[in-house]
């Protein structure tokens, strides 16, 4: 017979007398109210099909201080009241979590609550955010949070980025979360025990000394969020449903999975629109044809 699981894991119970709960509530909505405020002023043009799947690695770091920025400048839907004075967003890649609400004065640094924050390519192949997540559930506060920004470019092959609806849940529940999945709910008969750092606290001065380290890991998959079902699965359904340019994020994936070095844009746009002309037979002829339009515009994109 099969052994039960124990019980899974729940969201840490926060106190409604404390104020961090109230600032909490205010900075998930302000990382929900990214989408429309978010801005990017660099425009990116000239990328070859075949070099687009890398493109994180070079805006990656941007998006996220631009998103940090952002939050900085929604201050008003985090601290209506004035709560929180003299606090701000910080970013610190070294740090976990790597964003912090802090304040600096003579009697040092004094922070509020933290961010793990990840941007998310929508192009990427791999299909999934790519976030590596081993923190110790010891280090992470019961107000911090996690957080995946996803984003995409506005002409889908080019243009400024913008994002979408971010995934945004507790550090210390998505921590324990892929814990009990990686130790009760995975199909493996490897060794599933996880060994956790002594010292681990909340706010360390070094990203590495919380980290949790599995007895066996030999895929190096320990730790990919996406992986540890479902705690990101609708989130990812939904983000790989949105439209750019009247297209699915999956089916650009597709499309862009298809080129390479010595392929023929116009046939692989042909070879899309095939599939799309497909997909399309019981959408509105009127959605079809601009779907179809927008496909022409990245055929001419596409050739030299």
């Amino acid at each position: 017979m099969t052994n039960k699981p124990p019980t899974p894991p729940l969201h840490p119970q926060l106190d409604p007398a404390d104020p961090r709960t109230k600032l909490q509530a205010g900075v998930r909505n302000a990382l929900l109210a990214l989408p429309g405020e978010f801005t990017f002023d660099n425009p990116i043009s000239g990328v070859d099909a075949t070099d687009l799947f890398g493109l994180n690695s070079l805006l990656g770091t941007a998006i996220e201080t631009e998103v940090v920025r952002t939050l900085n400048h929604l201050r008003k839907l985090w601290d209506s009241e004035g709560e929180w004075v003299g606090y701000s967003f910080e970013r610190s890649s070294q740090a976990f979590p790597d964003v912090r609400l802090v304040r600096r004065d003579t009697d040092g640094v004094a922070i509020a609550l933290g961010i793990e924050l990840k941007g998310w390519w929508l192009f990427a192949k791999e299909g999934v955010p790519s976030l590596r997540y081993q923190v110790s559930p010891a280090a992470c506060a019961s107000h911090d949070l996690v957080c995946v920004v996803p984003w995409h470019l506005s002409n889908a092959v080019s243009g400024v980025a913008s994002v979408i609806e971010p995934w945004i849940e507790s550090a210390r529940y998505a921590a324990e979360w892929r814990d009990y999945w990686w130790q009760h709910l995975r199909e493996t008969d490897d060794d599933r025990r996880i060994d956790y750092p002594a010292a681990a606290a909340p706010y360390p001065t070094k990203a590495y000394l919380v980290s949790a380290v599995p007895a066996y890991d030999r895929g190096g998959n320990f730790g990919r969020l996406p992986r540890a079902r479902p705690l990101m699965d609708s989130f990812i359904q939904r983000s790989r449903s949105y439209l750019v340019l009247g297209i699915p994020v999956s089916e650009w994936v597709w499309f862009l999975s298809r080129p390479t070095d010595t392929s023929a844009p116009l046939d692989i746009a042909r070879s899309l629109q095939a599939k799309l002309v497909q997909r399309t037979r019981s959408t509105a002829p009127s959605v079809a044809e601009q779907i179809l339009a927008n496909l022409l515009e990245l055929r001419d994109l596409l050739e030299p």
